[in-house]
């Protein structure tokens, strides 16, 4: 596993949560909840671009939403799209991990934690990048990325 801070992205319609990891890639920690307004993804992943040059950030794990069939809808379409903007805008390693259930998995825990649905409220979506990049991170450890991620191609790129 190269050296490196990698981020979660969580993607959600009103707010995207984000995480990092150590260097090391040893654990992930939530770092900022972006705003999201109607029709203006591009400020978005503007924030998000800038939080990857701010950490720099080697590798972004963004989490792919799907139906528990495994098929993707509106929401996965979204995840896929703020992820290739991202990939054109930043130029680093961008791919899309499989995050059924960290929305889930992260309320459960703040729950266990004591936090109550509305304490949650402001930090749920930096939760679920949280464990969206936990999930990464054991994946790139067992030597899966290629396997189990879809890296997002940079057009004019030879990625």
């Amino acid at each position: 596993m190269e050296r490196g801070v990698r981020l979660g992205v969580d993607v959600g319609t009103v707010r995207i949560g984000v995480a990092a990891s150590d260097p090391d890639g040893l654990m992930a920690f939530p770092v900022t909840t972006v705003q999201r307004v109607k029709g203006k993804t591009a400020d978005a992943v503007a924030e998000l671009a800038a939080i990857v040059a701010d950490k720099a950030a080697t590798q972004v794990f963004v989490g792919l939403p799907r139906k528990l069939s495994g098929a993707q809808g509106t929401s996965a379409e979204d995840a896929r799209d703020v992820a290739t903007q991202l990939s054109e805008r930043c130029g680093v390693t961008v791919r899309l991990v499989d995050e059924r259930f960290s929305t889930t998995t992260a309320s459960a825990s703040m729950r266990q934690a004591g936090r109550n649905a509305k304490q949650q409220r402001q930090v749920i979506d930096q939760a679920a990048a949280v464990v969206i990049l936990e999930s990464a991170l054991d994946i790139e450890r067992r030597g899966n990325l290629d396997r189990v991620t879809e890296m997002i191609p940079r057009e004019g790129g030879d990625d």
